[in-house]
């Protein structure tokens, strides 16, 4: 099935897959309220970076490279411009999911260490409770809450953790992927065939 996918892109002569954007200016990549900030600084535009980490994402672990075309090509200023603006640009996204991880990772740790000490207290209370003789009704409930309480704090910090952290690592992987990636630039008079076409707005 990944085979199929990746056939539907065009290759590079060595093999890589090209990830296809079209636009009609430079300006066209960026998001509208970014238009007077330096292009370094400039978020890319949402339906874009959508674009490219979906294609990203289906090539899988298949090198690429992203390849614009633009209706007037490009100075070299500009070429240099776009490439630093994609490769900050998903640099700054994985930071966000390496922050985001590591928020995630503390309220684990912190459920964690709540869940193991009301455990511990419950036992605890327990260990009175059986030295006193026969416990109360609302003494062995008391108990128990704090049981239950201790096990649904310790099973949501391994829950967190195992079903977030996968997920975040990807990310960081893909963002990185992407902002490593070569990209190129293809004069319009060339034909533009294989990948997809983002037009431009």
């Amino acid at each position: 099935m990944k085979k199929r996918i990746v056939d539907r892109y065009e290759h590079t002569d060595d093999g890589l897959v090209i990830i296809d954007v079209a636009a009609r200016r430079v300006e066209d990549l960026y998001e509208d309220f970014d238009k007077t900030a330096p292009y370094h600084k400039k978020d890319l535009d949402e339906d874009l970076a959508s674009y490219l980490t979906e294609c990203a994402r289906e090539i899988g672990r298949v090198g690429f490279v992203i390849r614009f075309m633009f209706e007037c090509f490009p100075s070299e200023e500009f070429m240099l411009r776009v490439r630093t603006s994609v490769h900050k640009f998903f640099i700054y996204q994985r930071e966000l999911e390496l922050e985001a991880m590591n928020k995630m990772l503390r309220t684990s740790v912190t459920l964690l260490v709540i869940g193991i000490v009301i455990l511990g207290l419950s036992l605890w209370v327990n260990h009175l409770f059986a030295v006193d003789g026969s416990p109360s009704f609302l003494n062995t409930v008391f108990a128990e809450g704090l049981t239950i309480v201790a096990w649904v704090s310790v099973w949501e910090a391994l829950a967190t953790f195992l079903l977030n952290w996968p997920q975040h690592l990807f990310h960081i992987r893909l963002f990185r992927k992407i902002a490593e990636a070569p990209v190129q630039f293809q004069r319009p008079a060339e034909p533009f065939s294989g990948g997809e076409e983002r037009p431009g707005r």
